[in-house]
């Protein structure tokens, strides 16, 4: 491999460093994006600082345990014991490394506007304790244009030119919690930096912790490319969904209409509907991009629909389920509500933005009465615009004498710990927004989302 040349002397020193795994890396923000990054470059030999500001997370990690269901505490244990791998809550002892990752999250205001105010204020940390020599990475997913404009200021306030003293570039995270296939190290990585020595430093930095690396010409590039990947997302899955309504509509099943057209072997990708998309990025980050054109007189017109056709879901959900419990000559007033799965998705316990907010909020504002059924969420509540969070009881087990007493079941979130052959058994009514019931026989009444005929 040819060996990389640097304009900067700074640059070259560094590079000395990294090659011969002396240099310290620093990860800003232990959540589900820095925890599993910090495992990689410790494990590949690095000594690595984590800092996260919150005092519990850090006082786990120093002994050895995760918080975080992708990394193992073994993993942890293993490089705490190696002192390969501290916590801390201060940011002093980023003096003392030569690369600072920040990983903090960016979600969006109440206004649906976006909220960089963690990076604001991990960058400002990070600008207090930086000195020449040192490689900073921004992997917060964020609208095109904040490296440049919003990390390389800070840094520029401290007399450190960036490319020649100082090297900014920015990676996007492509964490998926839950996913057993892909992690850190075989998900490649994007690298653009605001000179070509700061592409080429966090290119080579990355290359320790992951197969492949992907270097593009800016920061701004780096930054596009992460938005394109969830907003072709989102808008698929806004397709998705409103093709459920139209099948409704038309008598038809949704589920069997995409399952047919999946046989396609070229031209086609499937995505499937549901009650509302969730998590850290599908439902936030094209809106980052919306936001940042706006005043440019430029209209998002896939993001925009796409946006209110999934926000649309949830209560649509709901209409789903008070059309089951008429079928009973009931209403959602009244009736206890079982809501199976509260999660984002499938097998994970993180609820950032889950669509099972938004169905609890509307179930419990028309005067129902609501319990979950999560193994992976210790607790839940419905969120009501006045006045404080509504009850949304537990249910430890499914057994059959805790199903029979619900008036409904609302499969929101369909974890693979569920026996639904069991549940359709045992229950009176179900509404399926995740077609977990197919081919599944029971006595209950089925309804399920996306389509016409109900069994």
């Amino acid at each position: 491999m040819t060996e990389p040349v640097f304009k900067s002397k700074n640059a070259t020193q560094l590079y000395e460093k990294l090659r011969a795994r002396k240099a310290r890396v620093a990860v800003v923000g232990l959540g589900y994006v820095g925890l599993p990054l910090a495992m990689s470059f410790g494990e590949a030999g690095f000594a690595v600082l984590g800092v996260d500001v919150d005092v519990r997370r850090a006082e786990i990690l120093n002994r050895g345990e995760s918080d975080i269901a992708d990394v193992e505490s073994g993993r942890v244990r293993a490089l705490v014991k190696n002192k390969q791998f501290t916590v801390s809550t201060e940011y002093a002892g980023i003096a003392d490394c030569d690369a600072i990752i920040i990983c903090v999250p960016t979600p969006l205001r109440k206004n649906r506007d976006p909220d960089i105010s963690y990076i604001v204020s991990a960058t400002d940390c990070v600008a207090q304790f930086a000195r020449s020599g040192q490689l900073v990475i921004l992997e917060s997913t964020t609208y095109p244009g904040t490296t440049r404009e919003v990390v390389e200021p800070r840094l520029r306030e401290k007399g450190l030119r960036v490319g020649e003293d100082v090297f900014l570039a920015f990676s996007p995270e492509r964490i998926d919690p839950g996913n057993r296939q892909f992690g850190v190290r075989n998900t490649p990585k994007v690298v653009g930096g605001i000179s070509a020595d700061c592409t080429k430093l966090a290119g080579v930095l990355y290359a320790f912790a992951v197969d492949r690396v992907v270097e593009v010409s800016n920061p701004e590039t780096a930054e596009m490319a992460k938005i394109l990947e969830n907003t072709f997302r989102a808008v698929n899955i806004g397709l998705a969904n409103e093709l459920a309504l139209l099948c409704e509509r038309l008598n038809l099943d949704v589920w069997e209409v995409v399952r047919a057209a999946a046989t396609k072997p070229f031209g086609f990708m499937p995505f499937l509907p549901g009650p509302g998309i969730g998590g850290h990025c599908i439902p936030i980050d094209p809106l980052y991009l919306s936001w940042r054109v706006r005043g440019m007189d430029v209209k998002t017109r896939f993001i925009d629909l796409a946006d209110d056709v999934n926000r649309s879901m949830p209560l649509h959900s709901v209409e789903g389920i008070a059309r089951l419990l008429n079928e009973f000559g009931k209403s959602v007033r009244g009736s206890s509500i079982l809501m199976l799965g509260v999660a984002y998705k499938r097998n994970v316990g993180d609820v950032r933005e889950s669509p099972a907010v938004d169905v609890a909020r509307h179930l419990y504002e028309r005067g129902a009465k609501l319990y979950y059924y999560d193994p992976y969420v210790p607790s839940f509540h419905a969120d009501v615009a006045d006045g404080p969070p509504g009850e949304v009881v537990r249910v430890e087990s499914l057994d059959d004498k805790t199903l029979a007493q619900f008036d409904a079941v609302a499969i929101i979130t369909d974890h693979a710990c569920v026996d639904y052959d069991d549940l359709l058994q045992h229950s009176k009514a179900v509404y399926d927004t995740r077609n977990a019931t197919v081919g599944k026989s029971g006595k209950a009444v089925v309804h399920r989302l996306g389509s016409g005929v109900h069994s």
